[in-house]
This record gives structure tokens, sequence and C-alpha cells, in this order.
């Protein structure tokens, strides 16, 4: 009716418009663009009207296209945000990343700027938020069969997997220009690297073809404190690539854990972890034997001197926890206590981890504030 009503009233002459007391013709670009799109209905004259058409061509149907758009671009706007709230907080890549990068970006030399330390810890989580939504997009059919991921925002039908890959190529292209010019090139690149050994070496190819899948591609989660480092300084160095070294054997026996209570998902899901292909004897003695290795090396920035006696402390402690939950897994091979004492390893590999960089990070700062 309202449209008919309007359709039917004489032609409009060209002259000025006036909305709320305002003269549209007048009016600064940004606002006369506004003033358009608030009350299509208060106006009945446009700057270019046609002779040969009628108000309902020359004025409703351009207003109602044009909110048509508007709405469409707050839908775009809204989507997205659903987008990033539902696939980027709470996600352990993250987490992860920023407080790995935080650790080799304080143990460099140079005292860190604020600002630049802000924006490079941000790219690299970015860019581990990136993979991870990565992941999620290629490993969807996983997830929906699995457990611990089924509840993620693909397979529970709020993200499309065509989004999670777009939103994802985006974030990763724009977290490693933001540490390009922000920070240098070489921690751009050792970011754009992380990203496609995770996304393509690991998530596409390792993780469905081999058992030694969690042990390859965990370099893919160990490089954030050498990423961290080279922002800082442009370089690399022995006590960044002593950093890695911790996380990348941290990575077996923290997931080996897990696979043992969880093998029965991972098989189902047609995933060849050490359990399936090896069998959980094997994969006890290597979740042991990894660990060894660990204690001594998670001990060494303290043995090199870029970390303190509390550290020390701590690493030894620490250490020693691990190896013997390490035994007790190696030991106790079937029932409830079993997966019990897998699942207690695999909860104090992250505390075990966690203590470690965050005692480094705690002395540093404490360190630069008294200096």
């Amino acid at each position: 009716t309202l449209l008919h009503t309007l359709g039917s009233l004489d032609q409009p002459t060209t002259g000025d418009v006036w909305l709320d007391g305002e003269n549209m013709y007048q009016a600064p670009a940004r606002r006369r663009n506004a003033m358009r799109s608030l009350q299509f209905g208060f106006v009945f004259q446009a700057f270019h009207l046609l002779p040969e058409l009628d108000v309902l061509e020359n004025v409703i149907l351009p207003a109602l296209s044009q909110r048509g758009a508007l709405r469409r671009q707050e839908e775009i706007r809204q989507r997205g945000t659903s987008i990033f709230s539902d696939i980027v907080p709470g996600h352990g890549y993250i987490m992860d990343r920023a407080i790995t990068a935080l650790v080799g970006l304080m143990i460099a030399p140079a005292r860190p700027d604020p600002l630049l330390g802000f924006i490079a810890i941000l790219s690299i989580a970015a860019g581990g938020g990136a993979a991870g939504v990565l992941n999620m997009w290629y490993e969807a059919d996983i997830d929906a069969v699995m457990t611990r991921t089924a509840r993620r925002p693909i397979p529970r039908g709020t993200v499309s997997r065509s989004e999670a890959l777009v939103f994802g190529l985006i974030l990763a292209c724009v977290a490693v220009a933001v540490l390009a010019f922000a920070a240098n090139l070489i921690a751009a690149a050792l970011l754009a690297f992380a990203i496609f050994f995770y996304v393509v070496v690991y998530t596409m190819w390792l993780k469905r073809s081999t058992p030694q899948n969690i042990v390859i591609g965990g370099a893919a989660g160990a490089i954030p404190p050498v990423i961290g480092y080279a922002a800082m300084t442009g370089d690399v160095s022995i006590s960044s690539l002593v950093l890695f070294a911790i996380i990348f054997i941290w990575t077996p026996p923290h997931f080996w854990a897990l696979a043992l209570v969880k093998c029965g998902e991972y098989r189902r899901a047609g995933v060849p972890m050490m359990p399936n292909v090896k069998g959980p004897a094997r994969t006890r003695t290597e979740i042991l034997l990894y660990t060894l290795v660990l204690a001594p090396v998670g001990m060494a920035p303290w043995l090199m001197g870029f970390a303190s006696h509390v550290y020390g402390g701590i690493s030894i402690a620490g250490g020693a926890g691990m190896i013997w939950l390490a035994l007790q897994v190696y030991r106790r091979r079937e029932g409830a206590l079993a997966d019990r004492t897998a699942m207690q390893l695999f909860g104090f590999s992250i505390l075990y981890l966690f203590a470690l960089f965050a005692a480094i990070v705690a002395e540093r700062g404490l360190a630069r504030v008294l200096a």
C-alpha cells in the first residue's frame, strides 16, 4: 500500500532535499550518504531524477536497493564476527604460540620495544591461529568422529568449511605481512614457513601417512621461540634453538600419552598414530625414551647460563616428575588405571612446559624491572 501510494504522487522536480532541517545537497559527502540511508520514506526527491520515470522508479526502488546492500553488509560483518568468535578464542594454538614466542622475545640480548614486542607476539599468535583454522578446515572429517574435537565449529555446523578456509588464509597472510613490516623479513619468513609446515606438511601429508607424524610435525609447534627471538634481533641464536629443542622433544610423549587413551578414535578416523600402528607397548617405550631425553634438555637453559637457578630447580623437579610418570605409563599397561596414568602424564606435561617457559619470562621481566 505504501509503495502504491508513493508511486501515485505527482512527478517530482529536481531541487534541494531537506531532511531534519538539513540541506542534503550542501552536506559533506559522508553525511550526505548517511542521510540517504537513514529514512528513505522522508525523501521524495533525488539528485539525478529521470523525467520518464515515476517516483517508484526514481526514489523508492533505489532506496530499497541501497537498504538491501546496507543490510547485506551488516550481515557479512556479523557473520565475520561470528566466525572469529567461534574459531579463534580458546584455541590452544594461539595461547601456546603466544607464550612460547614471548619467551623467545625475552631472551633476546636487546631490550625489546614494548610496541614491537606486542605486535610481534600478536602476529605470531595470529599465525598460529591461522594454522589451527586451516587444520580444522582440512580435518573436518576427522574432527567429526573424535569426541575431543567433535564440538569444534565445523563439525558443529556453526562455520562452513569454505568460510574457515577463507578466514584462515586471510589471517595467515595478514599475520605474516604485519610481522614483516613491524619486525623484519627473517621473522616473517619463519612464521610463513611454520604455517606452511603445519598445514601442508603435517596436516595434509604426515598426519594420515605415518606414525611419526607427531615427531616431524612437532617442528611447526616448536618454532615460535625462534620467531620471537628473530623478531627482536633479525637473527637466530643457539639459545632460541634450545627452546625449540625443548618443545620438539616434549611433543611426542605429550601427544602419545593422549593417543594411548584415544587410540580407538584415531583408528576410526584413519589416523595412523603410534599406538594404532606400532602397538601400545612400543608407544610406552617411546614415551619413556623421549622423556629421558627431555629431562636434561629441559635443564639446558640453566646449564647454558641464560636462565637462573630458579629455572634450574623447576626444570630438575619437573623433569623428575615427567620421568616418574613416564615410568608409571610404561609399567601400567591395561585397564582404567593405565588410561588414568596416561592422562596424568598428558596433563602434567602441559604444566611442565608452562612452568619452564613461565619461569624464564618471570625472571627476565623482573631483571629488566630492577635494572
